[in-house]
C-alpha cells in the first residue's frame, strides 16, 4: 500500500511581503470604501471628516490638523481672499455614526483668525455633547455685509458668508441637529457684537447666544465703541506698529478704509448715523424674547485704557434694557477677576474669555439636552 504524500505546506513568505500586501489590501479597501461613498473617516482613523464644496464655498487644500480639531481654507465671492474655518468635533464622533450633534458658532475678536490654535480654548475642546465651529469674521469684518463694497478690502459680506454659506455648509457636511434650539451663536469682542448681531437678524437660526466681553451698544451712547470700530477701519493704530520681525502687527487690520465703509457716518449730526443704530445690539434685545441669553464682562480694574472698562459699560446697559423687557438672562460681572480664575485680571484678556467659556460651556450643553 503506497503511504500517503504529506500536506503540502505552503512556501514562507519573508515578513515584509506580508506586511506588503497587508498594506495593499488595506489601500484598495478604502479606495473601495470612497467609491460606495463611506466616509474617509470610518477607513482612515485620525483623519478630519472630507467637506464637500457647496453653498458658494470652495474649498483650498486640504485639512490641516487632528480629527476632532481641524481646519479647512475656503473662498467666496461674498468675501475677498481665503479664510479660514476652525472646527472642534466631540472625542467620540466618528465612533458612532448614527449620532446627531448641536452646534455652537464661535465668533472671534478683532485681529484674529481662526488659524490661531488659541482659540480653540479648553473648554471648547473638552465639549463631548456638542460641535463648535469658528468661521474667519476678518481682521475688522466686524460681522456684517458692508455698506460700501467698493473699498481697497474688496467684497465684505461677511453675515451672508456666515449664515447663507457656512451653516448649511455644515449642516450638509456634519452630522448636526439643524433646529435652532439646537443651534448657538456666541463670541468674544468683536466677535459679541457678532453673535447679537446674527442673533437678532436671524432669529429663525439661533436658539442660544452668549456675548463675551462684547461690542454690545453702537449706538451715539457709546461713542467710544464707535470709535474703535472706526479705529480699525481707518487702520490709524499702525503707527504704534514696531518692527514686523515677521510678525503681523495686532494693530494692523488692512487696507485703509472709509471710517463710512460698514454703517455709513458714525457722526450723530442731523441724524446721519441712523445705520449705527439700528445695528445696535443693545436697543434691539426684544428681538430675542425667546432666546437664551448669556452676557459676561470684567471691569477692567476701572481703567478707561483697558477696553474692558468700555464693554462693562455696553454689558450694564444690554442687562438694563433685558430688564426693562422682563426677559431671563445669565449675566456675569467678575470685575477684576480676583474671583474668576488665575489666569483672570478684569481685563479684556483671554485668560478671562477662557473661564467664561468654563462657566458657558456646561450650561450651554445642559440647554441644549434639555432642547
Amino acid at each position: 500500500m503506497t503511504p500517503a504524500l504529506p500536506a503540502r505546506r505552503p512556501p514562507v513568505r519573508p515578513r515584509r511581503a506580508l506586511l506588503r500586501r497587508a498594506r495593499t489590501a488595506v489601500a484598495a479597501l478604502a479606495a473601495c470604501l470612497l467609491l460606495l461613498g463611506v466616509p474617509a473617516a470610518r477607513a482612515e482613523a485620525g483623519a478630519p471628516p472630507p467637506m464637500k464644496d457647496g453653498f458658494g464655498l470652495t474649498q483650498v487644500g486640504a485639512a490641516t490638523g487632528s480629527a476632532t480639531n481641524f481646519v479647512i481654507t475656503v473662498t467666496t465671492p461674498q468675501v475677498a481672499g481665503e479664510h479660514t474655518i476652525r472646527i472642534l468635533l466631540p472625542a467620540g464622533y466618528a465612533a458612532d455614526p448614527a449620532k446627531r450633534y448641536p452646534v455652537l458658532y464661535f465668533l472671534h475678536g478683532a485681529s484674529d483668525n481662526p488659524s490661531d490654535p488659541a482659540l480653540a480654548y479648553p473648554a471648547l475642546t473638552a465639549a463631548q455633547s456638542m460641535i463648535t465651529v469658528i468661521p474667519d469674521g476678518g481682521l475688522r469684518g466686524w460681522y456684517t455685509d458692508w455698506l460700501d463694497q467698493g473699498t481697497a478690502a474688496g467684497a465684505q459680506n461677511w453675515e451672508t458668508f456666515h449664515l447663507d454659506q457656512v451653516v448649511p455648509f455644515i449642516d450638509a457636511n456634519l452630522r448636526t441637529l439643524t433646529g435652532r434650539r439646537s443651534r448657538a451663536v456666541g463670541g468674544l469682542s468683536m466677535g459679541g457684537f457678532g453673535a447679537l448681531h446674527y442673533a437678532q437678524d436671524r432669529p429663525q437660526l439661533f436658539g442660544q447666544v452668549l456675548t463675551m466681553s462684547g461690542a454690545n451698544d453702537l449706538s451715539a451712547n457709546e461713542m467710544i465703541i464707535r470709535g474703535a470700530v472706526v479705529a480699525t477701519l481707518t487702520n490709524v493704530g499702525t503707527v504704534l506698529c514696531g518692527p514686523s520681525n515677521g510678525q503681523p502687527c495686532g494693530l494692523d487690520f488692512g487696507p485703509t478704509v472709509s471710517s463710512d465703509a460698514i454703517f455709513g457716518t458714525p457722526y450723530p449730526v442731523f441724524n446721519a448715523d441712523w445705520r449705527w443704530n439700528a445695528a445696535d445690539p443693545a436697543s434691539r434685545m426684544g428681538l430675542l424674547a425667546d432666546t437664551g441669553i448669556a452676557v459676561y464682562t470684567g471691569n477692567g480694574n476701572g481703567s478707561a485704557a483697558d477696553m474692558e472698562f468700555w464693554a462693562e459699560g455696553t454689558a450694564k446697559r444690554v442687562k438694563d434694557r433685558l430688564d426693562a423687557l422682563h426677559l431671563t438672562y445669565h449675566y456675569v460681572d467678575y470685575g477684576d477677576g480676583a474671583v474668576w480664575g488665575p489666569h483672570c485680571n478684569g481685563g479684556h484678556s483671554p485668560g478671562c474669555w477662557a473661564q467664561d467659556l468654563v462657566d458657558y460651556v456646561p450650561r450651554l450643553e445642559a440647554a441644549f439636552a434639555a432642547a
